[in-house]
């Protein structure tokens, strides 16, 4: 087929001036379109989940709101923000989904977290108190400086993407993968052992790779690692474009 392939790219929804609305962060709609594809932003929804699939040729899960402790099976820390029940509903559905129709995924901060809890997997609820260490991981105050390195595994499909094995990122997060989820394999590493990227090797049919860092802030800076990242997603988006 020719033209562009669409992507369903996640949203989230919030007061905002007084009314509800739904809200996505402009980065990374700039970000899937200066990589050749074109986002559909998907709010939290309560159904649909397989038709949108159906519909689009990828999907980037997106930063936001912590998961739901609930949904790994652990109580909820004091300093766990307030959950978004109706976007982690749609957010693991959608992930479900696409699993099952082997339609490519890329996973972005939040969005690697809630894809480890979908496949079975939990969470560290707050870094500072549970995991602390001299690296600092919640920069919210410096989306597009890099601040500090990530060691990615050789031969993993991250290290393809990004060209490199070992780069410097932004990072915008309290929280983390803890336990694994089965079928996924940790393919980059912070300088205190945080896990900043995820792939699954469950098998060999299903691309889906998830960075805790957000690339999306970072495309229009100089090194290249975060639009090669882009890229390979909208490569293997354009290999089941409909």
């Amino acid at each position: 087929m020719t033209g562009q392939p669409i992507v369903a790219v996640t949203a989230t929804s919030e007061m905002i001036r007084g009314a509800p609305r739904v809200r996505l962060n402009e980065a990374y709609v700039n970000a899937v379109t200066a990589s050749g594809m074109i986002p559909l932003v998907v709010a939290p929804l309560d159904t649909g989940f397989a038709e949108i699939v159906a519909r689009v040729d990828g999907l980037v899960l997106t930063g936001g709101e912590d998961v739901a402790p609930a949904r790994y099976g652990a109580a909820r820390h004091a300093r766990t923000g307030d959950p978004h029940d109706a976007r982690d509903r749609t957010e693991i559905a959608l992930l479900t989904a696409a699993r099952e129709a082997r339609l490519p995924v890329l996973a972005i901060c939040r969005g690697l977290q809630v894809a480890n809890v979908a496949l079975g997997g939990t969470l560290v609820q707050d870094l500072p108190s549970e995991r602390p260490s001299a690296t600092t991981h919640d920069r919210s105050d410096a989306r597009t400086a890099r601040v500090h390195e990530v060691r990615i595994a050789g031969g993993s499909r991250l290290s393809a993407a990004t060209g490199a094995e070992m780069i410097t990122v932004n990072s915008s997060h309290h929280q983390a993968i803890d336990r694994l989820a089965p079928g996924l394999a940790v393919t980059g590493n912070a300088p205190d052992g945080v896990v900043e990227g995820a792939e699954w090797v469950g098998d060999a049919d299903w691309w889906m790779l998830g960075v805790q860092w957000h690339p999306e802030e970072l495309v229009r800076t100089p090194p290249g690692w975060d639009r090669a990242l882009f890229a390979a997603f909208r490569e293997r988006v354009a290999a089941v474009h409909r």
